[in-house]
């Protein structure tokens, strides 16, 4: 008997129904975000690249978590600004049209204050606890400081804030004091004890009021997570998926933070760029998002690099420079929008000539039917925008800051251009009260009184200069230092050379005052240095004090232009110019030394700890940066420092992906040393280092 044929028949299972969604993802979003919204679960870094709709991701994928049916109530959506978490709701609201209030969403901050509302009895406060503002933090650290019998008066101690930034620093990036002292406070290292007490006393005075700082928002939640398990677990177990915009921004407390909140449900995505990471003398650890797939080793990696802001010429030569990177996630931005003209390469002589050009240019880029408010110029620091705010008000141009005031209108500008207003008018009495009060144990009533023993002298100065008696612990002391000054640039030859006159006041004793006053202490001094660089131009101290005079009312207001009153270039750092855009971006003073900071280069850019267990994770997501990496320790754990290097240049690829359309690399070819005496500067490494197709070089030339 035969054998039948056997033919084999598959049952079909019939297909399910494919999800219907109210938003329709497929149309509204590009393969890279719709894979990232909707990915499943488990933990996901997102690397966006510049302009490539980060937000939208974002917003797209709360949405569709919503309603695949997860309760808006276990997301949690921390941003770095409220302004970008209320846009961020608003924009989900309109999508998925519920209700989301019941979202936890909000800045690291504001997120914390509301969680330690509801369990601050657990760390030893009341629910009604206040928050301090940065003037109230700032006068409870004085008080501290008073209260511990420092006198403050009679020694360069630091002021409250200055106390302030120092200890945020410490509490936000788990840095040793005396390490940070080391590094960026050497002249504060003599009072690194007085400073503990301080610190002590501050936290104590702060729980006596039941009062918070912001940075105790951040410290106490992560007391919540490691010191009390069941307020922990509650947290941990509640919030079913965590998104973290501008990862890249985050500080080691942050990171810890975000670690520990997802550490059970392991649903956490982080949406960064770590090209842009720029913010380091923040606190801002570049480390957390090279380093989040070791902290979680299961994530699946995603990446945005379609860009809807630049044109093709302009994304080739970021694509080109951020390349040169050693430590970062490569990606490769490719164009949504058409061609443009190349990026411009553009050497001058000098700052001058440099201010020339860009004033030049602005005007013909107005006349060719561009916005001035499309035109921004970017500079990686503030004084590097001297020379062309000068350009600037005497062609009529209007601009707006956004990296700090005017040039001349900022304090420490204004309180050393006091001390020469007085050598050049004697009866300049706001310029000599400004000046007394600098001084210790000079306050407003010692002032008016040494103004009052020499106002109806026939030269208040000469008067001074003799002496003057006045009451008081300590102001003989003061007085006898700005007499000293004073004498000094007083004299017949210094009347003729203001550069000189300024650094003399920054060297006898204004430069203490300032890194006990300002934060930013070195910054200001840079700016008095460059104004110094700026006086060698005029050999009469009056000729020169009449042109800032001059110039100064009209920077920026009350200009003749055709078009809109609103429409001014800006004028920015780089730093502040993260997240925006313009058509048409000029990046100035592109020489070594300026851009990349001589400064930046000598710090290390971070350090990454690898356990011998995770090199062979590390290596691939280090493209190999693990293999000369020293053994630190008898485990076997190896070290990667960063160099400092690599945040210039990240900062440099922020600067240059701002720009829509055009694209303008400016470097000075001539500078001044602090002699007054002319150098030849190198262009910036990060204009050397482009490859010649990716722009094109132009020669400036005169009629």
């Amino acid at each position: 008997m035969s054998t039948p044929k056997i033919r084999r028949y598959t049952l079909k299972q019939p297909a399910k129904p494919q999800k219907q969604y109210r938003v329709d993802y497929d149309r509204q979003l590009n393969a890279e975000q719709l894979e990232v919204v909707m990915a499943g679960e488990g933990p996901m870094l997102v690397i966006a690249g510049a302009g490539s709709g980060k937000t939208r991701t974002l917003t797209y994928r709360v949405s569709r978590l919503i309603e695949d049916g997860v309760d808006p109530s276990e997301i949690l959506i921390v941003t770095f600004t409220n302004k970008a978490s209320r846009e961020m709701l608003s924009r989900v609201e309109q999508l998925v049209t519920i209700d989301t209030r019941r979202i936890w969403g909000g800045t690291f901050h504001s997120i914390g204050n509301r969680l330690l509302r509801r369990h601050a009895e657990a760390i030893g406060y009341r629910s009604n606890f206040s928050i301090l503002d940065d003037e109230d933090a700032k006068e409870t650290m004085e008080s501290a400081v008073s209260a511990l019998g420092i006198k403050t008066l009679e020694k360069r101690f630091p002021k409250g804030d200055v106390l302030l930034d120092i200890y945020s620093f410490l509490i936000n990036t788990r840095t040793p004091l005396e390490l940070h002292l080391e590094q960026n406070y050497p002249h504060f290292l003599l009072y690194k004890e007085e400073m503990v007490n301080v610190f002590r006393q501050y936290k104590d005075r702060k729980r006596d009021a039941n009062a918070m700082d912001f940075d105790d928002l951040l410290v106490f939640w992560k007391v919540l997570l490691d010191d009390h398990e069941d307020v922990a677990a509650s947290l941990q177990r509640r919030y079913r998926h965590i998104l973290v915009d501008e990862y890249q921004d985050t500080n080691k407390l942050q990171a810890d933070i975000i670690d520990s909140m997802a550490s059970v449900r392991r649903n956490v995505m982080v949406v960064g760029d770590d090209a842009q990471s720029i913010y380091s003398f923040r606190g801002a650890s570049f480390e957390n998002i090279l380093t989040f797939p070791l902290r979680f080793p299961e994530a699946t990696i995603y990446k945005l690099e379609t860009n809807y802001r630049s044109t093709r010429q302009i994304l080739r030569l970021a694509n080109a420079t951020i390349a040169n990177n050693r430590f970062q996630f490569r990606k490769e931005l490719q164009a949504v929008r058409g061609d443009g003209p190349d990026p411009a390469v553009v050497g001058v002589d000098d700052v001058y000539e440099q201010a020339s050009f860009i004033a030049q240019r602005i005007l013909e880029l107005r006349d060719e039917g561009e916005k001035l408010s499309d035109i921004a110029v970017l500079y990686r620091s503030h004084y590097q925008s001297l020379e062309l705010q000068m350009e600037l008000s005497r062609r009529l141009i209007p601009y707006e800051i956004r990296s700090g005031v005017r040039f001349f209108e900022q304090a420490h500008i204004k309180d050393v251009l006091g001390y020469l207003k007085i050598v050049t008018n004697t009866r300049d009495e706001l310029s000599w009260k400004r000046v007394l009060k600098l001084y210790p144990k000079i306050g407003e009533k010692t002032a008016a009184e040494v103004w009052t023993r020499i106002r109806d002298a026939n030269n208040p100065l000469d008067r001074f200069v003799r002496g003057v008696d006045v009451s008081g612990r300590g102001v003989a002391e003061s007085l006898r230092s700005l007499r000293s000054v004073l004498q000094l640039i007083g004299s017949e030859s210094m009347q003729h050379n203001p550069s000189e006159s300024i650094r003399l006041v920054v060297e006898k004793g204004y430069a203490d005052y300032a890194r006990s006053k300002f934060p930013n202490a070195q910054a200001r001094l840079d700016d008095l240095e460059q104004l110094s660089q700026y006086a060698l131009r005029y050999e009469d101290t009056e000729r020169f004090l009449d042109e800032v005079a001059l110039a100064n009312p009209i920077a920026g207001e009350d200009v003749a232009v055709v078009g809109p009153e609103d429409e001014k270039i800006v004028l920015t750092s780089v730093h502040q110019a993260k997240g925006l855009e313009w058509r048409v971006v000029f990046v100035i003073w592109l020489a070594d030394g300026r851009f990349p900071s001589q400064r930046a280069l000598r710090v290390p850019g971070g350090i990454i700890r690898i356990e011998p267990n995770r090199v062979h994770e590390a290596l691939p997501l280090l493209e190999g940066a693990t293999n000369d990496a020293p053994v630190i320790d008898d485990k076997g754990t190896r070290e990667l420092v960063i160099p400092g290097e690599e945040e210039e240049r990240r900062l440099f690829y922020v600067a240059v992906t701002r720009a829509m359309q055009e694209l303008y690399l400016v470097f000075p070819v001539m500078g001044r040393d602090r002699g007054g005496m002319d150098i030849l500067m190198e262009p910036s490494r990060f204009v050397r280092e482009l490859p010649g197709e990716t722009y094109e070089k132009w020669v400036i030339g005169s009629e």
